[in-house]
């Protein structure tokens, strides 16, 4: 594997820092040094060939000297032919260094492109679930691809010419000087003000840079959210409302991106302008010089031909200035993703888990509040569920269901108390081993743009066709499945949203099914699977999921008295706490909140 794709260990310059003063304006952009150290060579190789392709633009006005001064004013056309000839290669010796740059610059950036874009994937799958409701999905996707796409046109273009520019117009000026120290003077004097110039631009343009970035950010949300919910807007007939939405995002984003063109536009009329000036200084002093004698012509066409020449890059370093601030807002973007402390991590000496697990699960004194949320949700919960048991969970809306379920498999983390399985705390575990043990089902069946048989076999990659129809079969859904254009291998769009919410849940259910089979103490976290099938399908998947969960130490919610029924115990959640427990039968007589939960039945 390339060494820019092995990101298993992590530099030591990739560790969030934080030092007590104010850090370097491109200290985020050198932190992505330790990914770019293995292709040094390359990149040190393609600055290089640019440097040279630019030198040599500065040696032709020089050759050109020599041929009007010589061979041209002696009128000897011999003598031409020698010196046109090293025009010539040096003409095809930048056209190489052109080409060379370009061939050996382009695999290292889209190398690094990609290194840092599985860095930034890996650091979202290890955050706890907590961090990612308090971004937008548009602001991730933003910083994890259009930020990354700004960082490698820098490091294969932006960067590198910054770097010969910075050489070559110094060099230029020095052989402008030794031309003619007042045309060379000329030009030192043009470069003061360009400096103040540029000083001025970055600090505004990078502030108008961020902004933008984050902008775009909220305007990808505001659109991924519009083409994912766009059911639900047509149904209320609240388009015209987001498409407001959108295009107000749209103005303010369109006014920081004129910001920025006065800004660029400003910069570029003095990087233009004032060049100029110095030329037509030089032209007219030099035209004067011949007149007199005190100058050859070959040095002044020499001089005017280098003067044009160091134009452009004083005129491109404009463009490189707003780039280098466009990836510096980049790199501070993706290191703010990079930098955020992973709340659920794996112990400093984690437990090994035996050959053979039981699976008792048990929650002592639980406690747990949202992250930022003073208020607890859950308080004081303790609960067993023995192996090859299934309790079913049961409390009003907003009484820490899902909450408590999610603390299984350590999507969050406990507040107080302790979880553990066969008396091991769950903290204890290295995070892998934990959720390899456990099977969940949401109530919201979260599938992806892939086929059904990608879908189902997500937590199993090794599973067969045969485990496939197996747990598509406990889920009853091997029927709609087989009618579905391409069975198995049909893909079921973003979210499955071309599915009914009945058959996306039974798949979520049948996922949960084959994920959970053969594991070492199988544990298995229901999420009221079962809340969007009708009656007489419920039925069907509650006989089938019978004989499943008998093998499994299963926590089900469950909101109707159907799916109840399957536990051998129930709890009932009401404020953040068990009030009441017991088989179900048990539990309709004894408790008035359970038979109001449960319709009065």
């Amino acid at each position: 594997m390339s060494a820019a794709l092995d990101i298993s260990a992590e530099p030591e310059a990739d560790r969030p820092e934080r030092p007590a003063a104010a850090p370097h304006r491109l200290h985020s952009l050198r932190r992505f040094w330790p990914y770019l150290r293995p292709h040094r060579t390359a990149l040190l190789a393609a600055c290089g060939l640019a440097l040279l392709a630019t030198c040599t633009a500065i040696v032709i006005p020089l050759m050109i000297a020599r041929i009007i001064d010589g061979p041209i004013a002696e009128r000897d056309f011999r003598a031409v032919l020698g010196p046109v000839a090293v025009v010539l290669v040096l003409g095809l010796l930048e056209a190489v260094g052109v080409w060379g740059r370009r061939w050996l610059v382009s695999k290292p950036a889209t190398q690094f492109e990609i290194a840092m874009r599985a860095k930034i994937f890996r650091k979202l799958q290890s955050l706890a679930i907590g961090r990612h409701d308090a971004w937008e999905s548009g602001q991730l996707l933003s910083r994890a691809v259009d930020d990354l796409a700004t960082m490698r046109r820098f490091v294969a273009f932006a960067g590198p010419f910054l770097l010969v520019h910075t050489a070559i117009i110094p060099a230029g000026l020095l052989v402008l000087f030794a031309l003619n120290w007042q045309i060379g003077m000329m030009f030192a004097i043009v470069s003061i003000p360009l400096v103040y110039i540029c000083i001025r631009f970055e600090r505004q343009y990078s502030v108008a840079a961020r902004r933008s970035q984050d902008q775009s950010g909220d305007l990808a949300t505001t659109a991924e959210e519009s083409a994912q919910g766009v059911r639900v807007l047509k149904a209320f007939g609240r388009g015209a409302f987001f498409g407001g939405r959108f295009t107000a995002q749209s103005r303010e984003l369109q006014k920081t991106e004129l910001l920025k063109v006065r800004l660029d536009a400003t910069l570029w009329s003095a990087m233009r302008s004032l060049p100029q000036l110095a030329i037509a200084f030089a032209l007219g002093y030099g035209g004067y010089a011949v007149v007199h004698g005190t100058m050859t012509l070959g040095t002044l066409v020499a001089g005017i031909t280098l003067a044009t020449f160091l134009q452009w890059p004083i005129i491109w370093t404009g463009f490189l200035l707003a780039e280098l601030n466009d990836a510096r807002t980049a790199a501070d973007r993706y290191w703010e993703i990079i930098d955020t402390r992973v709340d659920i991590t794996d112990p400093t000496d984690p437990v090994d888990l035996p050959e053979r697990i039981v699976g008792e699960l048990r929650l002592e004194g639980v406690s747990f509040a949202f992250p930022d949320v003073e208020a607890r949700v859950l308080r004081d919960v303790s609960l067993t569920v023995r192996p090859g048991e299934t309790v079913v969970l049961v409390g009003a809306t907003g009484s820490g269901k899902t909450a408590l379920l999610n603390l299984i498999p350590r999507l969050y983390d406990v507040t107080g108390g302790v979880i553990t399985v066969d008396g091991v705390d769950i903290a204890e575990m290295r995070v892998a081993d934990l959720r390899s043990m456990v099977s969940v089902a949401f109530e919201d069946p979260v599938l992806f743009s892939a086929s059904v048989r990608e879908n189902v076999a997500l937590g199993d990659p090794d599973a067969t066709d045969t485990d496939v129809r197996r747990a598509l079969d406990v889920a009853q859904a091997t029927e709609f499945v087989n009618n579905l254009p391409w069975g198995l291998d049909t893909r079921i769009g973003e979210q499955g949203l071309s599915l009914s919410g009945g058959q996306r849940q039974r798949l979520a259910l049948a996922r949960a099914v084959l994920s959970g089979a053969g594991k070492r103490g199988r544990i298995m976290v229901l999420d009221d699977p079962l809340s969007a099938l009708d009656v007489e399908t419920e039925e069907r998947v509650q006989e089938r999921l019978r004989t499943v969960l008998a093998d499994a130490t299963t926590l089900l919610v469950a909101h109707r008295p159907s799916t109840a029924a399957l536990a051998d115990r129930v709890a009932v959640l009401a404020d953040g706490r068990i009030v009441a427990e017991g088989p179900h039968d048990h539990l309709l007589r004894a408790s008035g909140i359970y038979r109001e939960l449960m319709g009065g039945e």
